[in-house]
């Protein structure tokens, strides 16, 4: 599960992170395939819809997107970092979808093209966190859906690295909600647990 980036997130720096990490990511968390498929689950996609993962890494999530969406559907991951798609590659994650290099700050998609996103562990690497989200937005169809998952809650996440939770976080619910609010998304659903971190938001119309 994604750390936070030592020095900012910037796409250097997030790349910088990530590259070195990317060989052994899945060895790493090896017991999170559960979880990711209860998310994907959660997301309440539908046969035939179009979902992007965003910040894809080494694509965990696809083979339950695409179970979710069908053969019919459309399945795409993106990610910043190109050693993070090379190790989806040799998982043989681009069965499960197309995979692209690209930053959500500025992605290669038409408006409203998307069903719904589904973003793990991306908020925290954001370089412009609302402007983000809005570009996320912009991609999704009106009444469409945005998963942010962690496989662990935030609690569980901070003690993992030695440090408390700040109010600053914004993954906090009262941070996280008018920041979805500003960019065009709607709060649905909040759970942060031991084991899971899961905030679910609809795509406002406009």
């Amino acid at each position: 599960m994604p750390h936070e980036p030592s020095r900012g997130n910037s796409a250097a720096d997030v790349r910088d992170f990530f590259t070195p990490r990317a060989a052994d990511w899945d060895r790493r968390f090896p017991d999170d395939g559960p979880a990711y498929a209860a998310a994907v689950a959660d997301l309440g996609l539908r046969p035939g819809d179009a979902v992007l993962d965003a910040g894809c890494g080494t694509g965990r999530a696809l083979p339950a997107l695409r179970a979710a969406a069908g053969p019919e559907g459309t399945v795409l991951g993106v990610d910043l970092t190109p050693a993070m798609l090379d190790a989806a590659l040799r998982e043989g994650r681009d069965g499960f979808a197309g995979l692209a290099l690209a930053d959500v700050a500025r992605l290669p998609l038409r408006d409203g093209c998307l069903d719904a996103v589904f973003a793990a562990g991306l908020i925290s690497h954001l370089s412009d966190p609302r402007e983000n989200l809005r570009e996320l937005a912009r991609v999704v169809r009106p009444g469409g859906r945005l998963a942010l998952f962690h496989p662990v809650g935030r609690a569980a996440l901070a003690a993992r690295h030695g440090r408390a939770l700040t109010p600053d976080d914004l993954r906090a619910e009262p941070r996280l909600r008018p920041l979805l609010a500003g960019a065009g998304w709607r709060l649905e659903s909040y759970t942060d647990e031991d084991t899971r971190f899961l905030a679910l938001a609809v795509r406002e119309v406009r």
